[in-house]
């Protein structure tokens, strides 16, 4: 008895710790609320209110509805009808109020204070105007003079702006990883497969860069990092990329760079016509090979190629792209821990 009354005190003991770290538990991961959802409500909505009730078989030529274009129309011509009534009611207003003043004989004094008023306002304006011209600094334009389709061809004629082979994502041949979720509940994180390989590739480097919408709304993906042995297909998930979304290829990589726009005034016209190019022929990939030599703190000396040439400038333009543009700067490697390694020894 004497043993159980014991093991029992034990357990209650055990369980007022578990009731009291309850509170002090960490919260699991949670999703941030999706920017889509909205409109999929929003349409799901107009589908409840309009299409489900309506009996469509005999309209297989899928002609208009001449009462859905007249609702739609109604309000957008209500709201332009207000916008002049309310015009001309302001008006009404003024002039009933001058034919007051009128009559009292106030009408020079209301003129002078307005006129003193006016003045007032101008000078703030004049002091915001101020502000605004020391705040705002126009970046120049070094290629003003030149059309983008000189730009373009210049590109080419560098072999920055590369013809890749047409290879379709499905061509990336993989299974997936079936003992993924064994492994996982046994707290061991499997190595990924080469069918998540081909999804992550898809949903951070296809689908924000093969709509606007979706690039603006969707968490901003500026750059990519392909990693893994010689020979796994790096290059060809890059040119699957530019396939399936109809894109620009440039190269950017040390060894295609080398030679060309010598100098700080050299890199800096061909980062410039990157960036120029790449926005207004959107979308716009730009690989650079061998990323992790960027980076390296002291480079072989057998390696003419300069591979640290783009390491000051690339961080701050990725950093300017927005979501307006759809750029995005994919890296392969063989070695990336070399990276690593030089930072956790720093």
């Amino acid at each position: 008895k004497k043993k159980e009354k014991k093991e029992k005190k034990k357990k209650g003991k055990k369980k007022g710790k578990k009731g009291d770290g309850g509170g002090e538990e960490e919260e699991g991961f949670k999703l941030a609320p999706s920017a889509f959802l909205p409109g999929v409500q929003e349409s799901s909505q107009t589908y409840e209110d309009i299409w489900k009730t309506r009996d469509e078989t005999d309209n297989f030529q899928q002609k208009y509805d001449a009462e859905l274009i007249k609702e739609a129309k109604r309000g957008e011509v209500e709201s332009e009808i207000r916008l002049h009534v309310d015009d001309l009611m302001r008006q009404e207003l003024k002039n009933l109020k001058a034919a007051i003043e009128r009559d009292k004989g106030k009408k020079g004094k209301k003129g002078k204070k307005s006129g003193k008023k006016k003045k007032g306002k101008k000078k703030g304006k004049k002091g915001k105007k101020g502000r605004k011209g020391k705040k705002g600094k126009k970046v120049k334009d070094i290629t003003a003079d030149k059309t983008i389709e000189s730009l373009y061809e210049e590109l080419v004629k560098e072999g920055i702006l590369v013809q890749y082979p047409k290879v379709k994502m499905s061509d990336y041949l993989g299974e997936y990883s079936y003992l993924g979720t064994t492994l996982r509940q046994a707290n061991i994180e499997p190595m990924p497969s080469l069918s998540d390989v081909r999804r992550v590739v898809t949903e951070y480097g296809i689908l924000p860069l093969g709509s606007q919408t979706v690039h603006e709304a969707a968490p901003l993906v500026k750059s990519l990092l392909i990693a893994g042995p010689h020979g796994t297909g790096k290059r060809m998930l890059v040119n699957a990329i530019c396939t399936e979304l109809g894109a620009n290829l440039m190269d950017l990589t040390a060894e295609n760079i080398v030679g060309k726009y010598p100098g700080k005034a050299g890199l800096t016209m061909l980062l410039h016509l990157v960036l120029k190019v790449g926005k207004l022929l959107q979308p716009t990939v730009v690989y650079i090979g061998n990323a992790e030599k960027m980076f390296m703190k002291k480079v072989p000396k057998t390696d003419l190629s300069d591979p640290k040439r783009l390491k000051k400038d690339l961080p701050k333009i990725i950093k300017k792209l927005s979501a307006e543009d759809r750029i995005i700067f994919v890296g392969t490697s063989r070695v990336p821990w070399d990276i690593l390694l030089i930072q956790y020894l720093e």
